[in-house]
Protein backbone atom coordinates (compact mmCIF):
# COMPACT_ATOMS: atom_id res chain seq x y z
CA UNK A 1 0.00 0.00 0.00
CA UNK A 2 1.47 3.56 -0.87
CA UNK A 3 1.33 6.39 1.80
CA UNK A 4 0.47 9.35 -0.19
CA UNK A 5 1.64 12.58 2.01
CA UNK A 6 -0.61 15.07 2.24
CA UNK A 7 -0.02 19.28 2.04
CA UNK A 8 0.53 18.80 5.96
CA UNK A 9 2.69 16.20 5.34
CA UNK A 10 4.70 18.46 3.12
CA UNK A 11 5.06 21.18 4.94
CA UNK A 12 7.44 19.23 7.42
CA UNK A 13 8.79 17.15 4.84
CA UNK A 14 10.32 20.09 2.98
CA UNK A 15 12.42 20.83 6.25
CA UNK A 16 13.79 17.38 6.19
CA UNK A 17 14.47 17.12 2.44
CA UNK A 18 15.91 21.02 3.10
CA UNK A 19 18.66 19.39 5.53
CA UNK A 20 19.68 16.59 3.67
CA UNK A 21 20.76 18.79 0.67
CA UNK A 22 22.61 21.09 2.57
CA UNK A 23 24.22 18.53 4.10
CA UNK A 24 25.29 17.45 0.72
CA UNK A 25 26.30 20.83 -0.05
CA UNK A 26 28.44 21.77 2.97
CA UNK A 27 30.88 18.51 1.89
CA UNK A 28 31.75 19.73 -1.29
CA UNK A 29 35.21 21.98 0.43
CA UNK A 30 35.73 18.94 2.92
CA UNK A 31 35.78 16.40 -0.20
CA UNK A 32 39.47 16.50 -1.16
CA UNK A 33 42.90 14.45 -1.15
CA UNK A 34 44.19 13.43 1.89
CA UNK A 35 40.59 12.91 3.64
CA UNK A 36 39.41 9.93 5.05
CA UNK A 37 35.65 8.98 4.57
CA UNK A 38 35.52 8.07 7.85
CA UNK A 39 36.19 11.80 8.73
CA UNK A 40 33.38 12.97 6.16
CA UNK A 41 31.01 10.62 7.89
CA UNK A 42 31.60 11.81 11.10
CA UNK A 43 31.19 15.28 10.37
CA UNK A 44 28.01 15.15 8.25
CA UNK A 45 26.61 13.08 11.72
CA UNK A 46 28.08 16.13 13.82
CA UNK A 47 26.54 18.19 11.70
CA UNK A 48 22.93 16.64 11.11
CA UNK A 49 23.05 15.99 14.94
CA UNK A 50 24.20 19.40 16.16
CA UNK A 51 23.12 22.08 13.78
CA UNK A 52 19.89 20.86 12.89
CA UNK A 53 18.64 19.14 15.58
CA UNK A 54 17.92 15.79 13.48
CA UNK A 55 18.71 12.25 13.17
CA UNK A 56 21.06 10.50 10.87
CA UNK A 57 18.69 7.67 9.99
CA UNK A 58 20.98 5.63 8.48
CA UNK A 59 22.68 4.86 11.55
CA UNK A 60 21.27 1.63 12.96
CA UNK A 61 19.50 0.74 9.50
CA UNK A 62 20.45 -2.81 9.34
CA UNK A 63 23.33 -2.33 11.93
CA UNK A 64 24.73 0.37 9.86
CA UNK A 65 26.99 2.46 11.78
CA UNK A 66 27.54 5.91 9.60
CA UNK A 67 25.58 9.02 8.83
CA UNK A 68 26.62 8.49 5.33
CA UNK A 69 27.70 6.08 2.49
CA UNK A 70 30.73 6.57 0.86
CA UNK A 71 31.09 4.94 -2.55
CA UNK A 72 34.82 6.03 -4.10
CA UNK A 73 35.19 5.09 -8.01
CA UNK A 74 34.31 1.16 -9.05
CA UNK A 75 31.94 1.11 -5.69
CA UNK A 76 28.31 1.12 -7.01
CA UNK A 77 26.40 1.89 -3.68
CA UNK A 78 26.54 1.23 0.09
CA UNK A 79 30.60 1.91 0.62
CA UNK A 80 31.35 1.96 4.70
CA UNK A 81 33.25 4.59 5.60
CA UNK A 82 36.90 3.87 6.73
CA UNK A 83 39.50 5.17 8.69
CA UNK A 84 41.82 3.32 5.93
CA UNK A 85 39.75 4.79 2.96
CA UNK A 86 41.77 8.28 2.23
CA UNK A 87 40.63 10.38 -1.24
CA UNK A 88 43.05 10.69 -3.54
CA UNK A 89 43.79 12.95 -6.48
CA UNK A 90 41.53 11.98 -9.60
CA UNK A 91 38.94 9.88 -7.18
CA UNK A 92 34.91 9.91 -8.00
CA UNK A 93 32.98 9.33 -4.90
CA UNK A 94 29.41 9.49 -4.04
CA UNK A 95 27.99 10.90 -0.96
CA UNK A 96 24.78 9.18 0.39
CA UNK A 97 22.62 10.54 3.26
CA UNK A 98 19.72 9.93 5.33
CA UNK A 99 18.01 12.41 7.07
CA UNK A 100 15.19 12.23 9.96
CA UNK A 101 13.31 14.84 11.25
CA UNK A 102 9.36 15.79 12.23
CA UNK A 103 8.94 12.07 11.94
CA UNK A 104 9.74 12.10 7.59
CA UNK A 105 13.06 10.67 6.06
CA UNK A 106 14.90 12.42 3.03
CA UNK A 107 17.69 10.51 0.96
CA UNK A 108 19.86 11.86 -1.82
CA UNK A 109 23.59 11.71 -3.48
CA UNK A 110 25.90 13.22 -5.23
CA UNK A 111 29.04 12.87 -6.83
CA UNK A 112 32.26 14.63 -6.02
CA UNK A 113 34.92 14.90 -8.28
CA UNK A 114 38.40 14.87 -6.14
CA UNK A 115 40.95 17.15 -7.82
CA UNK A 116 41.60 16.91 -10.83
CA UNK A 117 39.58 13.70 -12.76
CA UNK A 118 39.75 12.43 -16.03
CA UNK A 119 37.37 13.53 -19.35
CA UNK A 120 36.23 9.44 -18.54
CA UNK A 121 35.41 10.01 -15.33
CA UNK A 122 33.86 13.34 -15.99
CA UNK A 123 31.79 12.71 -18.52
CA UNK A 124 30.24 9.74 -16.07
CA UNK A 125 29.11 12.03 -13.30
CA UNK A 126 27.63 14.38 -15.46
CA UNK A 127 25.91 11.72 -18.00
CA UNK A 128 24.50 10.05 -15.18
CA UNK A 129 23.26 13.46 -13.33
CA UNK A 130 21.49 13.70 -17.11
CA UNK A 131 20.02 10.29 -16.46
CA UNK A 132 18.44 11.86 -12.86
CA UNK A 133 16.64 14.63 -14.33
CA UNK A 134 16.03 12.53 -17.38
CA UNK A 135 13.88 10.25 -14.73
CA UNK A 136 12.44 13.17 -12.66
CA UNK A 137 10.70 15.45 -15.84
CA UNK A 138 8.80 12.65 -15.79
CA UNK A 139 7.42 12.83 -12.65
CA UNK A 140 3.82 13.92 -13.01
CA UNK A 141 0.30 12.39 -12.65
CA UNK A 142 -0.84 10.21 -15.06
CA UNK A 143 2.31 9.05 -16.05
CA UNK A 144 4.13 5.64 -14.84
CA UNK A 145 7.08 4.37 -13.60
CA UNK A 146 7.72 2.77 -16.39
CA UNK A 147 8.02 6.44 -17.69
CA UNK A 148 10.53 7.35 -15.40
CA UNK A 149 12.84 3.83 -15.65
CA UNK A 150 12.78 3.50 -19.84
CA UNK A 151 13.99 7.69 -19.95
CA UNK A 152 16.70 6.88 -17.13
CA UNK A 153 17.82 3.99 -18.88
CA UNK A 154 17.71 5.03 -22.79
CA UNK A 155 19.94 8.52 -21.72
CA UNK A 156 22.63 5.81 -20.17
CA UNK A 157 22.44 3.32 -23.31
CA UNK A 158 22.94 6.37 -25.66
CA UNK A 159 25.94 7.18 -23.99
CA UNK A 160 27.63 3.83 -23.86
CA UNK A 161 27.10 3.19 -20.54
CA UNK A 162 24.94 0.67 -18.60
CA UNK A 163 22.39 0.74 -15.66
CA UNK A 164 22.57 -1.05 -12.87
CA UNK A 165 19.41 -3.12 -12.19
CA UNK A 166 19.56 -5.03 -8.99
CA UNK A 167 19.02 -1.52 -7.10
CA UNK A 168 16.41 0.91 -7.57
CA UNK A 169 14.57 3.87 -6.36
CA UNK A 170 12.09 3.31 -3.66
CA UNK A 171 8.63 5.19 -1.52
CA UNK A 172 10.00 6.99 1.43
CA UNK A 173 8.32 8.80 4.19
CA UNK A 174 7.66 7.89 7.61
CA UNK A 175 10.23 4.65 6.51
CA UNK A 176 13.09 4.38 5.03
CA UNK A 177 11.79 1.77 2.13
CA UNK A 178 7.89 1.97 1.11
CA UNK A 179 6.14 1.27 -1.58
CA UNK A 180 6.69 1.67 -4.51
CA UNK A 181 9.85 0.66 -6.03
CA UNK A 182 11.44 2.74 -8.89
CA UNK A 183 12.86 1.00 -11.54
CA UNK A 184 15.88 2.83 -13.64
CA UNK A 185 14.67 0.53 -16.44
CA UNK A 186 11.14 0.06 -17.99
CA UNK A 187 8.93 0.43 -21.11
CA UNK A 188 6.66 3.93 -21.64
CA UNK A 189 3.12 3.56 -20.03
CA UNK A 190 3.57 0.47 -18.22
CA UNK A 191 3.81 0.11 -14.55
CA UNK A 192 2.01 1.60 -11.50
CA UNK A 193 0.42 5.31 -12.21
CA UNK A 194 1.60 8.21 -10.18
CA UNK A 195 -0.46 10.28 -8.15
CA UNK A 196 -0.33 13.57 -6.36
CA UNK A 197 0.95 12.95 -3.08
CA UNK A 198 3.01 10.06 -3.64
CA UNK A 199 7.08 10.29 -2.39
CA UNK A 200 10.10 8.18 -3.64
CA UNK A 201 13.33 8.47 -4.67
CA UNK A 202 14.85 8.15 -8.43
CA UNK A 203 18.87 7.21 -7.54
CA UNK A 204 20.23 5.91 -10.95
CA UNK A 205 23.32 3.97 -10.98
CA UNK A 206 25.41 4.18 -14.10
CA UNK A 207 28.37 2.37 -14.98
CA UNK A 208 31.44 2.62 -17.23
CA UNK A 209 31.57 -0.32 -17.95
CA UNK A 210 29.70 -3.69 -17.52
CA UNK A 211 26.30 -3.62 -15.76
CA UNK A 212 27.29 -6.74 -13.54
CA UNK A 213 28.06 -6.00 -9.93
CA UNK A 214 28.89 -8.85 -7.35
CA UNK A 215 29.36 -8.13 -2.99
CA UNK A 216 32.30 -7.76 -1.12
CA UNK A 217 32.98 -9.53 2.11
CA UNK A 218 31.83 -7.32 4.28
CA UNK A 219 28.14 -7.56 3.31
CA UNK A 220 27.74 -3.71 2.44
CA UNK A 221 29.74 -2.63 -0.35
CA UNK A 222 28.88 -3.33 -4.03
CA UNK A 223 31.35 -3.03 -6.70
CA UNK A 224 31.30 -3.68 -10.91
CA UNK A 225 32.87 -6.89 -11.18
CA UNK A 226 35.23 -5.29 -13.84
CA UNK A 227 36.20 -2.65 -11.74
CA UNK A 228 35.36 0.02 -14.09
CA UNK A 229 33.90 3.17 -12.44
CA UNK A 230 30.06 3.18 -11.41
CA UNK A 231 28.46 6.86 -10.45
CA UNK A 232 25.01 7.61 -8.71
CA UNK A 233 22.83 10.42 -8.34
CA UNK A 234 19.76 10.68 -6.22
CA UNK A 235 16.79 12.46 -4.80
CA UNK A 236 13.92 12.44 -3.29
CA UNK A 237 10.70 13.64 -5.36
CA UNK A 238 6.32 14.61 -4.50
CA UNK A 239 4.20 14.13 -7.77
CA UNK A 240 1.77 16.92 -7.50
CA UNK A 241 -0.71 19.16 -9.11
CA UNK A 242 1.72 20.36 -11.54
CA UNK A 243 3.91 17.97 -11.75
CA UNK A 244 7.07 17.38 -9.13
CA UNK A 245 8.85 19.05 -6.20
CA UNK A 246 12.04 18.32 -5.67
CA UNK A 247 12.20 18.01 -1.62
CA UNK A 248 15.62 17.40 -1.39
CA UNK A 249 17.02 20.19 -4.10
CA UNK A 250 19.78 22.19 -3.34
CA UNK A 251 21.18 26.12 -3.59
CA UNK A 252 23.93 24.37 -6.36
CA UNK A 253 21.23 23.09 -8.75
CA UNK A 254 18.13 25.74 -9.21
CA UNK A 255 18.89 24.53 -13.27
CA UNK A 256 16.26 21.04 -11.94
CA UNK A 257 13.46 23.61 -11.40
CA UNK A 258 11.32 24.56 -14.48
Amino acid sequence: MIDLKSEEDLVLYRETGKIAGEILTRLIPEVKPGVSTYDIAKLAEKWIREDYDAIPSSIGQYDFQFALNSSINHVVCHGVPSRDEILKEGDIVNLDVTVKKHGFIADTSRMYLVGECSEEAQKLCHVTRECLIKGIEQVKAGNTLGDIGFHVHRHATRNNYTIVKEYCGHGIGRNMHEDPQVLHYGKKRKGLKLEKGMVFTIEPMVNEGSSQIEHLDDDWTVVTVDRKLSAQWEHTIVVTDTGYEILTLRDEEKDLVK
